[in-house]
């Protein structure tokens, strides 16, 4: 089961019926509001019903002072109390957020039965009349504008008590829908499909210690874990939105040729080379030999290049991006041509060159991926290259639909390229380490918006995300977790190694 999140969800259900059980077990207990616990907190217990008032108070004021920051929201109480039920709602609704109820189908008879084993039970005239609201209660719902779900007793752990969340199970991920199960079986594989898949990116690197061992380590973990490759940013200096400019960042295609002595199956490129750091045949050189060493499993992302800082630093000119735009794609077919069979002189439609000797050869598909979301970037790349990449956000996704568009546009067949995302999650263990990690990287930044940038969530809830895209016609994520520092952050990432199937 897949609620919103960040959402505010609203439990209803008598005593017994496995409300705190079932919040327990999905969410962290930062995010569940009790009306029990809130009376241990402003009186001598859970069963003080004499601090009843002082507790509601004080579980109004954390309500709304979640729902205004926009974070994930579980009112545990009866949720009976039409008055409070619908003050939530509109408080929900003017945060811009998801309301949910989440209805507990427990048999009146199971309600009993654990509401006797407890040591301070209530009182059975009261269960019977709670068992009558929440029936009632029930009929209210979708008229009052929530989105209803219905817990069958099998989805609540029968051998927790309600009260007590300890040892409950974890969530077990939700099986891909029929529409995406379609998608998965129907999708056409692109060309070169050792691409297609989960890549990481390797953005920022340590500041002490063997940095090539680090960068093995990393491959090793990459491999083990079944991703699909390794991407490097290539900039000259550390880019503002990774680290500070102090921070080292390797030249990608000199720390290439490390990895590929090191890996086996990984594929293995850059994300993006500027086509203002090299000139275009210095970079289809030193590709063909990376895919020549790899047996194949080289890639070159490329695109106009964006931070002056940089060029003006090393003594490198940046012209006007429609300039820049120019020659990408000059670059483009400069290196397509290079890499046909022969060495006969090449007259194409941009560029001329007297002879195409470039030995050794590409080893099958040497794939170029345009990155960049403007629209000549995007008709360069679905006109001379073999993929595009842009942000995984909504509005990267509908550069993804347009580039698939104009391929089609072009000529070409849609499942011979590669349409591919960057994605920068934030991925932790659990939701209690993943909430850990928003406080740890946001910074200035709201809990709620950074979470929301970056998908903060546990792996398999990023798989679940991933696989998503499909339907989009994204073939490949290049991912660039959050916080990323060692192997293990890496072996973490196994569940999405199979998201594109």
């Amino acid at each position: 089961m897949r609620l919103p999140d960040p959402a505010l969800v609203v439990l209803v259900g008598a005593s017994g019926s496995g409300k705190s059980t079932w919040a327990a077990s999905r969410y962290r207990n930062a995010e569940i509001v009790s009306s029990d616990a809130l009376r241990e907190v402003v009186g001598s217990g859970e069963h003080d019903l004499d601090a009843s008032t002082d507790a509601f108070a004080l579980l109004e004021q954390v309500v709304a002072a979640r729902l205004g920051r926009r974070l994930t929201t579980v009112v545990d109480t009866l949720g009976t109390d039409v008055a409070r039920r619908r003050g939530w709602l509109a408080a929900a609704r003017a945060a811009g957020l998801p309301a949910v109820v989440v209805v507990l189908d427990t048999p009146a008879g199971v309600c009993r039965s654990r509401n006797s084993a407890r040591d301070r039970p209530v009182p059975a005239r009261v269960l019977t009349s709670q068992l009558a609201a929440v029936a009632s209660t029930v009929d209210l719902l979708e008229g009052e504008g929530w989105h209803v779900v219905r817990v069958a007793p099998d989805d609540v752990p029968d051998d927790v008590p309600d009260d007590v969340p300890d040892d409950v199970p974890d969530d077990v991920p939700a099986a891909a829908d029929e529409d995406e199960a379609t998608a998965r079986a129907t999708t056409s594989p692109a060309k070169g499909a050792g691409l297609r898949g989960v890549v990481l990116q390797l953005s920022h690197f340590p500041a002490e210690g063997d940095l090539l061992r680090w960068v093995r380590d990393m491959a090793a973990a990459a491999e083990e874990a079944g991703l699909a490759g390794i991407a490097l940013m290539d900039h000259l200096v550390q880019i503002p939105q990774v680290g500070r400019a102090w921070d080292p960042i390797p030249e990608p295609w000199v720390t290439l040729g490390a990895l590929a002595a090191s890996t086996t199956r990984l594929q293995l490129g850059t994300l993006v080379t500027p086509v203002t750091f090299r000139a275009p045949g210095v970079t289809a050189k030193a590709a063909a030999t990376l895919s020549a060493l790899t047996g194949g499993r080289a890639f070159v992302g490329v695109g106009a290049g964006w931070w002056e800082r940089e060029h003006t630093a090393y003594g490198l000119g940046f012209p006007s991006a429609r300039e820049r735009l120019d020659a990408l794609e000059r670059g483009i077919e400069t290196m397509k041509a290079l890499w046909a069979p022969g060495t006969k002189p090449y007259a194409g439609r941009l560029v001329s060159l007297p002879e195409t000797t470039c030995y050794p050869r590409p080893v099958g598909e040497l794939p170029i991926v345009v990155g960049g979301g403007g629209d000549r970037t995007l008709r360069i790349a679905a006109r001379l290259g073999d993929g595009c990449n842009v942000p995984s956000d909504d509005a990267g996704l509908a550069k993804v639909a347009r580039y698939l568009e104009l391929v089609e546009e072009a000529g070409r067949d849609r499942a011979t390229v590669h349409a591919t995302v960057l994605d920068l999650p934030l991925v932790g263990r659990d939701r209690d380490d993943v909430w850990s990690r928003v406080e740890r990287h946001r910074g200035r930044v709201a809990a709620a918006t950074f979470a929301a940038r970056h998908h903060a969530g546990t792996p398999s809830e990023h798989a679940d995300r991933l696989a998503g895209l499909i339907r989009q016609g994204v073939t490949t994520a290049f991912v660039a977790p959050v916080g990323l520092e060692g192997p293990d952050d890496v072996l973490a990432l196994a569940p999405l190694a199979t998201a594109f199937g």
